[in-house]
């Protein structure tokens, strides 16, 4: 029980931490989720974290949470879910407070506009570090190089919602699987 409480513990803070140092959404969590629960603790796998951000775009809400909360489950069954959706909100809703409550006497401010301005910088490197890492698990076969250059074509180019990309790809894998024997590969 102890253990259990010590390690709930622990997934709050850390995500805690990954709430309040993550800018650019989403996608800047991966590599710290990564390093934290599969590098350092290995609580995960590279693989669940393919499938989890995977799942969690696709959900509704805030990709992000879907994340937290997927992620917290598979350490800590509904408790870690709990705990990784609550450490990682934490901080957006205190900083988010403060704001509102200072919002009219900063919202023109040049230091700030400044400074959110060098964030938004700082966060593309980031991602692009993210998805590095996880391509050598998520894309391996060709097939599965020509869907990944597909899907970011018609992201890129065209007007064609997300959520459809994401389906057309799984409906796409699950045809292929299905012909090609039931393997975990796309081949």
């Amino acid at each position: 029980m102890k253990q259990d409480c010590k390690k709930l513990w622990t997934i709050y803070l850390i995500m805690f931490k990954i709430g309040a140092l993550t800018f650019g959404g989403g996608w800047s969590i991966i590599t710290q989720v990564q390093e934290e629960f599969v590098e350092k603790r290995k609580w995960m796998g590279e693989e669940q974290i393919m499938d989890y951000m995977s799942l969690a775009r696709t959900f509704p809400g805030i990709m992000v949470v879907n994340f937290s909360i997927l992620s917290g489950y598979a350490m800590g069954g509904f408790p870690g879910a709990v705990a990784a959706a609550f450490g990682l909100v934490s901080p957006a809703i205190l900083v988010i407070a403060l704001v509102a409550l200072f919002y009219d006497s900063i919202k023109n401010n040049p230091f700030v506009v400044r400074i959110l301005n060098g964030i938004r910088s700082a966060v593309i490197p980031i991602i692009l570090l993210a998805a590095w890492k996880l391509k050598s698990r998520a894309v391996t076969l060709k097939l599965q190089w020509l869907l990944a250059a597909a899907a970011l074509l018609l992201c890129a180019f065209t007007q064609v919602p997300k959520t459809i990309v994401i389906v057309l790809g799984a409906f796409i894998g699950f045809v292929i699987q299905r012909k090609g024997g039931g393997d975990n590969s796309l081949s």
